[in-house]
């Protein structure tokens, strides 16, 4: 039998409940194509600096509940934090990928929070219809 993976710290995160989309981003999705709103996931890879920032995040697929490794735009996650991790399937998909420390998560987190944040105010360039669903104007409720 196969040892457990030693655990490892990564940049947790959760899918926005409503996103802009559509032309001026008018119109509101729940979650992702790929996630449901407010699935847990973990950031595995980034690939900022191009404008459109992507990460590559694992996490419960929204149609079969399986674990899936895909590509995303930050702005599509917000409450970055740091986590160590000890799911075997998650940490199986980053197995290949630089360790960080704790510290280096906690900077991670805060970074990308930051890019996300950023990401939703400017992604459409057109005022926010009213009322407004997207994840900036929703209000912050216990859930």
């Amino acid at each position: 039998m196969a040892e457990a993976p030693e655990p490892r710290w990564l940049v947790a995160a959760n899918v926005v409940r409503w996103r802009r989309y559509g032309e001026l981003g008018q119109e509101f999705r729940s979650g992702t194509k790929a996630f449901r709103a407010g699935a847990k996931v973990y950031v595995i890879d980034t690939y900022p600096g191009m404008g459109n920032e992507q990460l590559t995040a694992v996490g419960h697929g929204r149609h079969t509940g399986h674990w899936i490794t895909i590509d995303t735009g930050t702005r599509h996650l917000h409450t970055f934090r740091a986590q160590l991790v000890y799911s075997p399937a998650v940490l199986r998909r980053c197995a290949d990928r630089p360790v960080w420390s704790r510290e280096e998560a906690v900077e991670w987190a805060e970074f990308l929070e930051r890019v996300a944040r950023l990401g939703r105010n400017t992604h459409h360039a057109a005022p926010h219809p009213d009322p407004c669903l997207c994840h900036e104007c929703l209000p912050v409720s216990p859930e």
